[in-house]
């Protein structure tokens, strides 16, 4: 059996049965042990999809091979064959109430989901048991470089539009984007930088309000953050109340803060849009002085849309992605972000490999420093003439 969280084209996580098979009957009167069914592995290859998989194998359960029994001719059992599961780099390979079997982060790398009955032999007077059976779930730790964040209706998919060769739906309502729509933004020598448009968020969303926890959770597979941000504000309904430009950003940050403070660690740049409308400059001015003291300006709201901590902006870009304005300086400043974080994390490996070699190296494989006695600096002066 085989679910699958399928976005367009796009399928960032799957659920599959797996079966190991059953051992081998033994052999009572010869002593004959049967042998062990097969295993079910999940292979980390290079140049594989999760839609792969899905195509593949639609509705298919993965089974490994039944241990050959015990004979006169082969006492011991062969084993039976083993199943591999090919899927992506870099993905986590969960249990259904969520727990953790590993991961996948390099091409070779594989992890054993479904282990292989035991042949029957002497302890269990030569019967088999039959193979491990559970429901696993392959998810992509990282669906793009960049997630945009935004209150539903504030042009997320037409800035991807704008900035991406991606088709996302656009409307004037709320709620358009249903399904994260991935796009690739391309640039004159060749690279590229992908960019997940993600469900709007509501308020309460922590809690699992509208998409909650299932656009949250695309947040978390993403490098880096854009805060999209309407400048004219923001009300979801006509019984909801209205929200700033500066609430907006506020509200965003709480969101993803009650729901797991880390993601306020990840690189974030806002991206404030619709600087086309009219009334647009008068209101970013008064947004930059919010955001430029945004300690003192967080008090003149109410307590429920002030989040514990601040998130800091990389950078503050206005924006139409309707007239174009300012998304070719926007485009420059999100490669430049991403290669910024990329010196800082591979740095940051550089060291922590360095740190691990010098762990294991023992202490006497160290050159010990010359200590000169009082005679080898007399030898010394000696040879210099002193």
């Amino acid at each position: 059996m085989l679910i699958c969280g399928i976005y367009g084209n796009f399928v960032d996580n799957i659920r599959l049965y797996v079966r190991g098979g059953s051992g081998g009957m033994g052999l009572p009167r010869l002593g004959g042990l049967g042998g062990n069914g097969g295993d079910i592995w999940v292979v980390a290859k290079k140049g594989i999809t999760l839609k792969q998989i899905k195509d593949k194998h639609p509705n298919k359960r993965f089974t490994a091979g039944v241990g050959s029994n015990s004979s006169i001719h082969a006492l011991r059992g062969a084993k039976g064959e083993d199943s591999q599961v090919f899927a992506p780099v870099g993905i986590s390979v969960t249990t259904d109430n969520g727990r953790i079997l590993g991961e996948l982060n390099c091409e070779g790398d594989n992890l054993l989901v479904a282990k292989g009955g035991h042949g029957g032999s002497l302890h269990s007077g030569f019967l088999p048991s039959k193979g491990q059976t559970r429901q696993i779930r392959l998810d992509l730790k990282l669906i793009a470089d960049l997630g945009l964040v935004g209150f539903p209706n504030a042009g997320k998919s037409s800035l991807l539009t704008a900035l991406s060769h991606a088709k996302p739906r656009i409307a004037s309502y709320p709620f358009t984007t249903l399904r994260p729509e991935i796009g690739k933004v391309m640039y004159d020598d060749h690279k590229q930088v992908s960019v997940a448009d993600l469900p709007g968020l509501i308020e309460g969303a922590h809690v699992n309000k509208g998409m909650g926890h299932k656009f949250l959770k695309h947040v978390e597979r993403t490098n880096q953050l854009m805060f999209v941000v309407d400048i004219c504000g923001f009300q979801l309904a006509s019984n909801t109340p209205f929200r700033s430009a500066f609430e907006t950003v506020l509200l965003l940050n709480k969101e993803l803060e009650l729901y797991n403070e880390e993601l306020l660690g990840k690189p974030a740049i806002l991206v404030i849009n619709k600087m086309d409308l009219p009334e647009a400059q008068g209101r970013l001015r008064e947004l930059e002085t919010h955001l430029e003291n945004q300690e003192e300006s967080s008090h003149l709201f109410h307590e429920d849309v002030i989040p514990k901590s601040l998130m800091r902006f990389t950078h503050v870009v206005p924006v139409s992605a309707t007239t174009g304005l300012g998304l070719p300086l926007l485009k420059s400043l999100i490669r430049q972000s991403l290669e910024e974080q990329n010196i800082i994390e591979t740095d940051g490996q550089r060291s922590e490999r360095l740190l691990k070699l010098r762990r294991e190296i023992p202490t006497s494989s160290i050159p010990t420093p010359l200590r000169a006695s009082n005679t080898t600096w007399k030898v010394l002066f000696a040879f210099s003439g002193t």
